[in-house]
């Protein structure tokens, strides 16, 4: 028997985030998104809707030029102003229990001995429910924020990326063994010494001597998201993440990637099973056929192409507000994400697909638009191609996430396509059955290593 799906809310701490325009319907509040309370009371909604996590997207730089300047961005509202979502989190922590609070950050905007510590003292503060969505950052804006000349070469970045995360490994790993905080009041003995190590890193772009600053917590290293889907992004998801976020066009392409992807997980020497495939969706609920699609026409009209655009091509890291709609997108070069051309070529697989197919496509990918009984129908066809969870993209908060929990999940645990109820632990636990990292993860070989150097060392 299938398992059940996973579901995680994708949000944003902004109000445009994916649908964009969505925002001015009367009912949203996104608007809210400066409001601690706007993401507590979400975050209760979720919980009290069995979801796994609030999964908060993140940029830390504008997307590339729009028609030669960035006005579009700021007149649309397209992801600025952008709040960072990792200063909320421990306020989300103490108003759920069994909620996971999934965050993006990047390898270019903070340190990884700071990042860690940060981290692992969320994951104290939630009691093990804390994930990390891994990102390379694709905007040159970005890049210029932190004192760069201009974003890095894709491949250049996943690169950069290994050595961030081996950093973080050996912080959140290997620093601290089993047992080594004691807080004996009677010896006065906090910690023992001979248990606690300097990880003593040299690499191309950092050089972290160590300890860590904080004792290992519940998960020691959060679960660990990734969403590249080029065939870079792809081997870095094998051989890191435990779960990956993708957008592909339907249920078919989906089940290739998937399968290619584990193929890869494997090679890594990791057990394909560890490695949960997360769908980006939008549902349209209707009560019926034609509510579903007279509210799916309301939304067409909130909705704003050209901002669809500018978001598409500031991703792609080149500004389509040049280019005739004509234009097939292989004569567009680009330094920036791949995932946005595998996407588009598997949506329009007959032909060159064009600017045209990019704006027409994205405004409505991943759209699910029908009754309760229609949408899990489509549901299940996601589950049966390897899809484990559903990425639930938003038009409106709360109201899409209040319709998706109202009236899709009875239907969907009727069927064994959603959960009940939680089952105890940390969000690792819940999501593969234990707390830590399996003994195949990279991460693993770090367990116990700095101690061995530092027997090595004075022998």
């Amino acid at each position: 028997m299938s398992e059940p799906l996973r579901f995680s809310a994708f949000v944003m701490n902004t109000t445009s985030h994916i649908l964009h325009g969505a925002w001015r319907a009367p009912e949203a509040r996104q608007t809210d998104f400066n409001s601690l309370e706007h993401w507590i009371e979400l975050a209760k909604v979720l919980e009290d809707a069995v979801f796994d996590f609030i999964f908060f997207a993140d940029v830390v730089g504008l997307y590339d030029d729009y028609q030669g300047d960035w006005k579009k961005f700021v007149d649309s509202g397209l992801q600025i102003p952008s709040n960072d979502p990792l200063v909320i989190a421990s306020a989300l922590a103490s108003h759920t229990e069994n909620l996971g609070i999934a965050i993006t950050s990047s390898i270019l905007q903070e340190h990884p001995f700071d990042f860690a510590r940060k981290i692992s003292t969320l994951d104290h503060a939630s009691r093990g429910r804390i994930a990390w969505n891994i990102v390379t950052s694709l905007s040159s804006n970005a890049w210029r924020n932190f004192g760069h000349d201009g974003i890095t070469r894709h491949d250049d970045r996943y690169a950069w990326a290994d050595e961030y995360v081996d950093v973080v490994y050996k912080l959140w790993e290997g620093s601290w063994e089993d047992g080594a905080l004691i807080q004996d009041k009677k010896s006065g003995i906090h910690a023992d010494f001979d248990k606690v190590h300097k990880i003593n890193h040299v690499g191309e772009h950092y050089r972290v001597e160590g300890p860590h600053l904080v004792s290992p917590s519940p998960q020691r290293t959060p679960v660990l998201f990734q969403a590249g889907s080029s065939p870079t992004g792809r081997r870095f998801a094998a051989r890191n993440a435990e779960a990956q976020f993708i957008v592909s066009p339907n249920p078919a392409a989906a089940r290739a990637l998937i399968d290619d992807t584990r193929r890869l997980t494997a090679e890594a020497g990791r057990d394909p099973r560890d490695l949960t495939f997360f769908q980006g969706l939008s549902f349209v609920v209707g009560s019926t056929e034609a509510e579903a699609a007279r509210k799916a026409a309301e939304l067409d009209e909130l909705i704003d192409p050209a901002t669809i655009i500018a978001h598409s091509a500031g991703g792609l890291g080149v500004d389509l507000g040049h280019y005739d709609l004509d234009t097939p997108i292989g004569d567009i070069e680009t330094q920036g994400t791949q995932s946005t051309l595998i996407w588009l070529r598997e949506s329009v697989p007959d032909r060159e697909p064009t600017v045209r197919d990019l704006a027409q496509l994205r405004s409505r990918s991943g759209r699910v638009v029908g009754t309760p009984e229609q949408i899990a129908d489509r549901l299940d066809e996601w589950r049966d191609a390897g899809v484990g969870g559903i990425n639930v993209i938003n038009a409106t908060i709360p109201n899409s996430y209040v319709e998706f929990a109202d009236h899709v999940l009875p239907v969907l645990r009727d069927r064994g396509l959603a959960r009940r109820e939680y089952v105890p632990g940390t969000t690792r636990g819940k999501l593969t059955g234990r707390d830590r990292l399996p003994d195949t993860h990279p991460a693993a070989r770090y367990r116990g290593a700095f101690a061995e150097s530092l027997e090595g060392a004075t022998a």
